[in-house]
């Protein structure tokens, strides 16, 4: 007989992602390269690890390929478990047929039968999306102290922000009175985070009747959080003043690949006491030549530099030849700068080519990121002006204007 788990994690990562335009064309927002040798989702099982929770169930849905075959059977997080680890659940076939998730409460509610295999007290709802170093077990002691049917992770953003946000009011305690969506005038600046952390029985009984609801939209912020707080249901904020970006615009996942470098990166990969661990190919060491210029940059394995890189975040097997520029740049994967081409405040997706001569973004002081999608081949001597997306069919046309 199985031990029962105190807490299990369901980790929604079926989003599509249409801020981050090409990058998501082909693969899930969580499954999307960040610092040169993660992938976003990696934080979020990251922290479950560290935090003690080994049973992790992945709600999977747009372009899930890439991210099923990355999570694989959780080993490289330590979630290759007999007894629980992580599982990647996708829609699937039932008696009564089948449904594509319809909202975050809704995917929670068609895998209660996953959460009821284990018998969990609580259950912490967490999001794929987001860049971040959490004690889940801190919070979960938390909850259990308030007796908390629910609690919310909340950050303090700064006044001019908090009507982007989900807003918490409370009470003195820490208990949540109030809930405003995007609120145009915000009485607090208690940001919700997107993770929740309930006792189980409770979570059942409120995703069970908004199901029975027609006009729900299914969703947490927008449904389950409003009933419960109607129904008067004991529910906390819990204050977190670490690290946390959510990375669902191209400026923003640049934003948040430049807070690793520097002389003190705002954010640092390299605590011992906090690992972020990802599942990576062994590569060779990157290279560097000897007329190479490095300056404030990650260059991961397998990298191959005979050019300048500077304020860059290079991932794996990305080679820049001998006379090209790479500035402000974030260059993914397997992704060739040909001699003589300048890359600038630009965020380029894996096994692109660039060719001899050409000009890609210009300088970040006009404040346009360009966007470069993967597996294109730009020919030689082109100019792809700043803050341009460019895919497949956008190369196509920008090179019948060339022409």
């Amino acid at each position: 007989m199985f031990k029962k788990k105190e807490c299990v994690a369901m980790l929604l990562a079926g989003g599509q992602g249409s801020r981050l335009y090409t990058l998501t064309e082909k693969t899930a927002k969580p499954a999307v390269v960040f610092g040169g040798k993660y992938r976003i989702i990696d934080f979020t099982l990251s922290n479950c690890v560290n935090s003690g929770i080994d049973t992790v169930g992945v709600l999977t849905q747009y372009q899930p390929l890439v991210l099923n075959e990355y999570i694989g059977n959780g080993q490289p997080w330590d979630l290759d478990k007999t007894y629980g680890g992580a599982m990647v659940l996708p829609p699937y076939q039932r008696q009564q047929g089948a449904d594509w998730y319809s909202g975050t409460a809704n995917a929670i509610y068609q895998n209660i039968d996953f959460i009821k295999r284990y018998d969990p007290d609580y259950v912490l709802i967490l999001s794929g999306d987001h860049i971040y170093k959490m004690d889940y077990s801190a919070m979960l002691d938390y909850h259990k102290k308030m007796e908390a049917d629910c609690t919310i992770a909340v950050i303090d953003v700064p006044i001019e922000e908090a009507s982007r946000f989900g807003i918490m009011n409370t009470n003195e305690d820490g208990s949540i009175y109030q809930f405003e969506e995007k609120p145009k005038n915000p009485k607090s600046t208690k940001a919700s985070m997107g993770i929740y952390i309930f006792s189980k029985q409770k979570l059942f009984d409120y995703l069970m009747a908004d199901e029975a609801d027609p006009s729900s939209s299914k969703d947490f912020g927008k449904n389950i959080i409003p009933s419960m707080l109607a129904g008067g249901e004991r529910m906390y904020a819990y204050p977190f003043s670490g690290y946390w970006k959510d990375v669902g615009t191209i400026s923003s996942l640049w934003e948040a690949n430049m807070d690793l470098i520097g002389e003190k990166p705002v954010f640092n990969l390299k605590e011992p006491s906090w690992r972020i661990f990802s599942r990576n190919a062994t590569q060779p060491p990157h290279y560097t030549g000897s007329g190479a210029i490095i300056k404030n940059s990650l260059i991961t394995e397998g990298c191959e530099i005979y050019g300048q890189v500077e304020n860059s975040i290079l991932s794996n097997s990305v080679t820049v030849e001998a006379g090209a520029i790479v500035k402000d740049s974030v260059i993914m994967e397997g992704t060739v700068i040909k001699a003589g081409s300048v890359v600038e405040y630009t965020v380029m997706d894996g096994n692109t080519t660039v060719g001899c001569g050409c000009h890609i973004g210009a300088d970040k002081s006009n404040g346009k990121i360009t966007l470069v999608g993967s597996d294109l081949a730009i020919p030689d001597g082109i100019t792809v002006p700043a803050g341009a997306m460019i895919n497949e069919p956008a190369l196509k046309e920008l090179l019948k204007e060339v022409k």
